[in-house]
């Protein structure tokens, strides 16, 4: 395991590597940060840093560097489903029962994605309250909206900037 500091418009953030897919992606305030690996840098890191770099400038709508997201069989499963929110779009928890199949698992969706080991990559801010309110994120929810706002403007052709988070 080897680990990298990415530095980008939503502060600084460590990035995880087995090697072979991306693991962890820790904002500095994660409450359940990866452990301590050393620093260095290998494929998946300068990939990952390429496609952020890229997101964060509007050009990177999915991406592509692989990920093994380290959980339960049912988080795995939350965290695929993620996956699946198309770019600039949102999701209730209810929504995201449903796409599990299990559409009385509200609750139990909402703590896998506050699990959910790779923010921004598996995109777990696009899940909202089913009355569109921002819920919690590991990276706050001035994160989160900066976030969603920055994919709303990219996907709407509304390329304007948008303000970083204090």
């Amino acid at each position: 395991m080897i680990s990298t500091i990415y530095e980008g418009p939503i502060g600084k953030f460590t990035l995880v590597s087995n090697g072979n897919a991306l693991t962890n992606l820790d904002f500095e305030t994660t409450k359940t940060p990866a452990p301590k690996h050393p620093r260095g840098a290998d494929k998946v890191l300068d990939l990952a840093c390429k496609e952020l770099d890229a997101y964060f400038t509007g050009k990177l709508k999915r991406f592509s560097v692989p990920v093994d997201p380290q959980g339960t069989e049912f988080q795995r499963k939350c965290w695929t489903a993620l996956q699946k929110i198309p770019y600039g779009a949102t999701r209730s928890y209810a929504q995201q029962a449903v796409a599990i199949g299990n559409p009385k698992a509200m609750r139990a969706v909402g703590a896998a994605n506050g699990r959910n080991p790779l923010p921004i990559v598996v995109p777990c801010h696009r899940v909202i309250g089913g009355d569109g309110s921002l819920t919690g994120f590991g990276g706050g929810l001035p994160t989160k909206r900066f976030l969603l706002d920055l994919e709303r403007r990219v996907a709407h052709g509304d390329l304007f900037a948008v303000d970083a988070p204090n």
